[in-house]
């Protein structure tokens, strides 16, 4: 027999496929299969913070069917594991679907889009009570012709699944293993958190201090549209972290709402998980602001051989974007209108 958790995760999965592929006509029965009745919702700018099952349907699932008529999930990882006694399920992978209608004022193509998911799914009596789900908004908008923001340093393109085509796990994993995957992520944010930024040891501090033990040799980053995708650690620390922690010194993390290792797998995300002050320039090109922000992020990882070869990172790039006085969707809205991209 299954374990609990397996059966959970088949149920859930098949529940958030066929929700996904709703029409008007069948969205309020499937979308009541999968929720719970004090169900909660929390995502990506501009939907933010939501409670209650009629607000979910009618501000998140409601419109998504009517831009996207002919909906699909595709799951490139999905997995669970219990925090704090909870059983959690963890997913990251892209909608796909026509974008056939005007979604959060983003003009709609006619073509197709793969709409960037990571997501967190807090299960009560067998239904979601509580979703956490980022939306790479700002890869929506690339895909729709409009660039609001500086060029990415890394590469922009769809994040592939796993390099062992493992990433849905819906069989029992080995206890120990799924612990070690965890306590690797965890040994590797150490690391990072013990690193002082103020002493300003540039790319090579960055190179030699300890997270290269944890890191694969031909590890891969996938971050966020407007940070985006590189290889191996020296491409890791030049697009993103040495950016990163330059313009967010000694930034802390904490807020975690799930930690959890499912065999090779990991998951680990906060709502915030990182609390900062932007303090130097040049990340995703802009002057400091001096200002306090937090960073909604969730984290996928793939462990193998022995190390941590992948690494997947929705971050709410909108919300912290909007906390630095840049307001994507607002500062667009001429463009949509004459459906020209600025610049």
């Amino acid at each position: 027999m299954p374990s609990q958790l397996v059966s959970d995760k088949i149920a859930m999965r098949a529940a958030l496929s066929a929700l996904a592929e709703s029409t008007p006509a069948t969205l309020e029965r499937r979308f009541d299969a999968a929720y719970h009745l004090q169900a909660e919702w929390r995502g990506s700018h501009p939907l933010n913070e939501m409670a209650g099952r009629e607000a979910i349907l009618s501000r998140v699932w409601a419109p998504l069917i009517a831009s996207f008529p002919d909906l699909e999930r595709r799951d490139a990882i999905f997995v669970g594991g219990d925090w704090k006694g909870v059983t959690m399920i963890a997913a990251m992978g892209h909608y796909c679907g026509t974008f056939a209608r005007d979604w959060m004022t983003i003009p709609a193509t006619g073509k197709t889009i793969y709409f960037r998911y990571g997501e967190v799914h807090e299960m009560r009596e067998g239904r979601i009570a509580r979703s956490s789900v980022l939306l790479d908004v700002l890869d929506l908008i690339r895909q729709a012709g409009f660039w609001p923001v500086a060029p990415s340093l890394g590469v922009e393109e769809q994040w592939p699944g796993p390099i062992t085509a493992d990433g849905v796990v819906l069989t029992p994993q080995d206890p120990a293993q799924s612990a070690a995957s965890l306590a690797q992520t965890l040994a590797m944010h150490k690391t990072l958190g013990d690193y002082n930024d103020l002493e300003h040891r540039g790319r090579e501090g960055l190179l030699n201090m300890p997270q290269k033990q944890h890191w694969h040799p031909r590890m891969m980053w996938y971050g966020p549209a407007g940070i985006g995708t590189s290889r191996g650690l020296a491409g890791f620390v030049d697009i993103h972290q040495l950016p990163f922690r330059i313009a967010f010194p000694n930034r802390k993390g904490g807020n975690h709402y799930i930690r959890i290792g499912d065999g090779p797998y990991s998951v680990t995300g906060g709502w915030p998980s990182v609390y900062a002050r932007h303090l130097g320039g040049n990340f995703m090109g802009l002057s400091p602001t001096g200002r306090d922000v937090t960073m909604r992020v969730m984290d996928f990882y793939l462990h193998h051989e022995g190390l941590i070869r992948e690494n997947w990172v929705p971050l709410d790039i909108l919300d912290l974007l909007r906390q630095m006085d840049v307001d994507v969707l607002a500062r667009l809205q001429p463009f949509f209108r004459r459906g020209v991209t600025p610049g």
